[in-house]
């Protein structure tokens, strides 16, 4: 099954890959922030039979348990027979994406208009995020603790959001910058209104200060302990004319997530505990409280080893060490027109399924992590024999570019650890594309790591 392109599997019923499809859809829209996703996920999780982990006091084989942490981290599990001191079996994914985050004191005002002032998060092309249509998403907490949600531009009764560009008559010097410099950082400001009231020294400031304080109740001084973001507004939508496709914002990595999230639910009670762990921060280093590196997924398994009666530090050793993971992230398509930066023999392409990539990393490997033949052998066998269509990459030509995943910091607790995710095109832009065929065999290809036996 190894590169053979899905849609010509005649075993494959082609309703299946559409009726999945339009799940993800559906998730990709309702969850372009992490608490959206969180949000999201519980919903989904609790309509499964899936219960709160302070809600237990004994696991049993076949209980259905989730766990969170400070609203942006989400982990759901399906307890196995065997002890959770004998591993466990993680699908691993992140669900921040890159975007541009409102600055603390954002709000000013310049020409006639009112502007937000930005800070982009993660690895971008500044340049995308101009003349693009943008929601603003996030909460706000005011002093006495309480929280204001605030989603403006989702809705298409709403507005939308931009950043303006130089027009083409007057930007003969624009055009002779690099890609780079053509709107350097701190002017990704995003323009909030132009109507003025009538006796301010700021009068469109003030205008767009009362309108969020009447909708919302928030005042100025109150952005200083909000968490706002501008993301590309809009739904996710079918790409091409054959529906092959999706273009959305966010693939990465909630495309993984979404599928490895829906393995676990979809699973049965195995041998080993099943487990979809959805993280923040991985586009700025996978660091804090709520980034993989926290410690707060081993203080998950150590909380279910104590339901279980095993309340010591070498079992969560023990544990952590038994387990197998799939570090479920993206990976760069071929991309036809710019193929040249690819290694074509080592590289992945649409709906060709799942890919595999022994290592990530940049140059020399530096930051990656390099997964054990043995692992990669045992992954082969399970894959083959369920018939799951996969691929094996590497992130472009050696010393093109490159970039890293969690997969390294899972590796840390010595368990077996390889990325395996769906080929992205059009990576870290506001519209990102993949294939339905790729998704639904990824999800397939979860669900099988999840029951195959113990290599």
């Amino acid at each position: 099954m190894f590169a053979k392109n899905v849609w010509l599997d005649k075993d494959i019923d082609k309703k299946d890959i559409f009726d999945f499809s339009e799940d993800y859809k559906t998730f990709l829209t309702n969850g372009k922030t992490e608490r959206q996703v969180v949000k999201e996920s519980i919903e989904i999780a609790e309509k499964a039979g899936f219960k709160n982990i302070t809600t237990f006091k004994t696991l049993k084989a076949g209980d259905k348990v989730y766990a969170l942490n400070k609203g942006k981290n989400f982990a759901a599990f399906v307890i196995g027979r065997k002890s959770i001191e004998e591993g466990l079996r993680v699908l691993g994914a992140h669900i921040d994406s890159p975007r541009l985050d409102i600055k603390q004191n954002p709000l000013y005002e310049k020409g006639g208009f009112a502007l937000f002032e930005t800070h982009y998060y993660g690895g971008i092309k500044k340049y995308q995020y101009v003349t693009t249509p943008l929601a603003l998403l996030g909460v706000v907490y005011k002093k006495d603790g309480s929280c204001v949600e605030i989603t403006i531009g989702e809705d298409p009764k709403d507005p939308v959001l931009g950043i303006t560009d130089l027009l083409i008559h007057l930007s003969a010097d624009q055009m002779q910058k690099s890609a780079s410099k053509v709107i350097e950082g701190e002017d990704l400001d995003i323009t909030m209104g132009n109507i003025p009231t009538d006796d301010d020294k700021d009068p469109v400031k003030t205008y767009i200060m009362n309108m969020l304080t009447e909708k919302y109740g928030i005042t100025e001084e109150d952005f200083l302990s909000a968490e706002l973001t501008a993301v590309p507004a809009g739904e996710a939508r079918d790409y091409g004319l054959d529906r092959s496709m999706i273009a959305g914002y966010g693939h990465d990595d909630k495309v993984c997530a979404y599928t490895s999230f829906r393995a676990v639910l979809d699973t049965e009670v195995q041998d080993y505990t099943s487990c979809a762990i959805l993280v923040d921060k991985e586009e700025v280093g996978s660091i804090g409280a709520t980034g993989a590196q926290s410690m707060w997924f081993e203080n998950v398994v150590a909380e279910l080893l104590a339901l279980e009666g095993k309340d010591s530090n070498l079992a969560v050793r023990h544990a952590m060490t038994n387990t197998l993971m799939l570090s479920s992230d993206v990976s760069c398509a071929v991309d036809p027109i710019y193929s040249n930066v690819n290694e074509p023999k080592n590289s992945c392409y649409f709906s060709k399924g799942i890919v595999f990539n022994k290592y990530t990393g940049a140059r020399g490997k530096s930051g990656c992590n390099d997964a054990m033949p043995e692992y990669l052998a045992w992954i082969r066998n399970t894959m083959d024999n369920a018939k799951v269509h996969y691929q094996t990459s590497e992130l472009g030509r050696v010393d093109q570019g490159g970039g890293g995943t969690i997969a390294y910091i899972l590796g840390n607790y010595n368990m077996y650890v390889v990325d395996a995710g769906v080929p992205v095109l059009s990576m870290h832009s506001p519209m990102e594309i993949v294939s339905k065929a790729d998704v639904y065999e990824a999800y397939r290809a979860y669900k099988e790591f999840l029951k195959a036996p113990r290599f």
